[in-house]
């Protein structure tokens, strides 16, 4: 399998290609702010032809050029129904004062093709197979996407921003909720092999071992098993520099 990724505009949220091989198909993971041509440059380095596009959520630093970049390609997006309405009012999902604007009042525009995830979906996507994991918490219609391990390689999820390196997605903004996200990171993550591999939505990769044994966040979950609350606090931020 060939991933490719870049952290696309001021907020650095990892927009990620998968393809079989190069020159063959390929989907394009969460395509940020100016994504376009960092996506145009994989593409033709790897001879890949885009087939669709994944969103991890509805948030604007990994949806901005959704819309531009699906035109372009004549392809799909794929997003869970709970974020859907970000695609085209992102103010939505952000925490604005009364009468702030977001960068001048933009909006978007959705997709001419939007087709909704559900949790648990088998997607069949340029010979590739994703998983679907609804993972409420950072966003409603946050979710996940995982391949399956092979011979020669591990498990893969994209985790979006619901797990990084050493922290977890914030839960401060419009939706968010810290118990649904210990809630998913417990049934999503720590139900996963040690060595499946995380490709995150900021920061560096990493992996379900790792993490379990020192991500400060997931100290006394259960895999599978809703967690208490008793002691914990919400994380601010983390790592994430984007929303």
């Amino acid at each position: 399998m060939l991933v490719a990724g870049f952290p696309a505009g001021s907020f650095a949220a990892n927009c990620y290609i998968v393809a079989p091989a190069a020159g063959e198909e390929c989907v394009i993971i969460d395509p940020g702010q100016d994504a376009e041509d960092g996506i145009e440059e994989i593409l033709r380095e790897h001879r890949l032809k885009p087939v669709a596009v994944l969103l991890t959520h509805g948030h604007l630093d990994h949806v901005w050029s959704v819309a531009p970049v699906c035109g372009a390609k004549d392809v799909p997006a794929y997003i869970h129904p709970g974020d859907r309405e970000l695609l085209t009012d992102p103010a939505k999902g952000l925490s604005l004062s009364a009468g702030q604007q977001l960068f001048g009042g933009l909006r978007l525009s959705e997709p001419d093709d939007v087709r909704e995830l559900a949790d648990g979906a088998a997607l069949e996507l340029a010979g590739l197979s994703f998983t679907v994991d609804h993972a409420p918490g950072h966003t409603p219609g946050s979710v996940t996407f995982r391949t399956p391990r092979t011979e020669r390689l591990p498990d893969v999820m994209f985790s979006g921003d619901l797990l990084f390196a050493g922290s977890i997605g914030r839960t401060d903004l419009p939706g968010g909720s810290y118990e649904e996200i210990l809630a998913s990171l417990s049934r999503v993550c720590l139900t996963l092999p040690d060595d499946t591999a995380v490709l995150p939505g900021h920061g560096e990769q990493t992996t379900i071992g790792r993490e379990r044994a020192t991500n400060p966040f997931l100290t006394g979950l259960r895999p599978g098993e809703s967690p208490s609350l008793k002691g914990t606090s919400a994380p601010a931020d983390g790592p994430n520099k984007g929303f």
